[in-house]
C-alpha cells in the first residue's frame, strides 16, 4: 500500500528537524540514574507503550538503573525458546516484517513504488553486493513496545563490521512508506558473517533517538570523525551461536537480514506479519548428491 496523503505531510517533518541533536538529548535522558527523574521516564514511557514485563529477568519497572537499562532487559529464557530443527535459522529479534523475498538483481523492495539499492545500502562496496544480488533479505521493524536486543540467526563467524553515518529518519510504517531509499540514507552498522550454510549480512539501523547502536564484541559503535569505518576481525576472533545476543538497539529500530542464494524464506515470514525471536526463519536448501 502506498503513502496516505496524510502520511506524506507527517514525514515532510523528518527532512528539517535536528535528527542527531534531538537523538543525543534522548541518549542524555535514557542514562540519568537520578532516581525521581529515572523513575518518571520509565512511567512516562510505559505509560505510552504497552510493554510486556513477565516476560523481562526483572519484573519491577523501577528496578532499572535508567530508562535505557529498562529498555534493552533481559528476557527470562524460556520466554523465548530456539524452533526445531537445530539447523533451521531463526528469526533474530521481536517485531514485524516491514517486507521479505527476493533481491531483484541488487533492489531491495521498501513498499509500493519504493526500492533501494543494496550498494547503496553497504554504502558502495560492490564486491560485497554482488555476492548476495539475487539472495533473500527480510526487513524487520522493532516498533518502541518490542524487546530490544538482536540475536543470532545461525552459527557463525564475524568477518567485518562497516559503521556508515548517515541520517536518522523515523523507521515507522509511514515514513518508510514515503521516504526514497530510507534504509540506504539512514545511520547503519553492517555486520558481515561466514557460517556453514555461506555469508549472510545483518544490516543495523538506526533512526530518530536510536544513534546509539551496540555489539557485543565492540560496544557501542560509532564514529569520532564522522566517516565509514570498517572493522576486520580474524578467523576465530568472534564466534557466536544461534541464539546468542549479537546486539541491542537503545530505542526502536530496524535490523535487514541479507541471506545467502539457496535460501528459502519461511511462509510466515511476509509483510506486517508479527514475529518473535527464536520462531522458525528459514533454512538453505542442500542440494541432493
Amino acid at each position: 500500500m502506498k503513502a496516505t496523503p496524510s502520511e506524506r505531510l507527517r514525514s515532510l517533518f523528518f527532512y528539517v528537524i535536528p535528527h542527531h541533536g534531538i537523538s543525543w538529548c534522548v541518549f542524555q535522558i535514557a542514562r540519568i540514574r537520578w532516581r525521581p527523574l529515572k523513575n518518571l521516564t520509565i512511567w512516562i514511557y510505559t505509560r505510552l507503550h504497552a510493554v510486556n514485563m513477565k516476560e523481562a529477568v526483572i519484573a519491577d519497572h523501577y528496578a532499572y538503573e535508567s530508562l535505557n537499562a529498562f529498555f534493552t532487559r533481559a528476557l527470562k529464557p524460556e520466554s523465548r525458546p530456539l524452533d526445531d530443527p537445530a539447523d533451521s535459522w531463526i528469526c533474530p529479534v521481536d517485531g514485524t516484517v516491514s517486507q521479505a523475498g527476493l533481491i531483484d538483481d541488487g533492489r531491495i523492495f521498501q513498499a509500493k513504488g519504493r526500492y533501494f539499492s543494496l550498494t547503496e545500502l553497504l554504502a558502495g562496496d560492490q564486491t560485497t553486493a554482488a555476492r548476495f544480488r539475487n539472495g533473500k533479505f527480510a526487513t524487520l521493524y522493532l516498533s518502541p513496545r518490542d524487546y530490544h536486543r538482536i540475536h543470532m540467526p545461525s552459527d557463525a563467524e564475524l568477518k567485518h563490521m562497516t559503521y556508515v553515518p548517515g541520517r536518522l529518519f523515523s523507521v515507522a510504517p509511514y515514513t518508510v512508506k514515503s521516504i526514497p531509499r530510507l534504509f540506504s540514507r539512514n545511520e547503519r552498522v553492517i555486520c558481515e558473517f561466514d557460517s556453514q550454510d555461506g555469508p549472510f549480512l545483518m544490516v543495523l539501523v538506526g533512526a530518530i533517538n536510536v544513534s546509539a547502536t551496540e555489539t557485543v564484541w565492540h560496544g557501542l559503535v560509532t564514529s569520532d570523525h564522522g566517516k565509514i569505518t570498517r572493522f576486520d576481525y580474524a578467523a576465530g576472533e568472534v564466534s557466536l551461536q544461534r541464539g546468542d545476543e549479537m546486539g541491542r538497539f537503545n530505542l526502536g529500530s530496524t535490523v535487514i537480514l541479507i541471506t545467502p542464494q539457496g535460501f528459502e524464506l519461511d511462509p510466515e515470514i511476509i509483510a506486517d506479519q508479527s514475529v518473535r525471536m527464536g520462531r522458525r526463519f528459514g533454512q538453505v536448501l542442500k542440494s541432493p548428491h
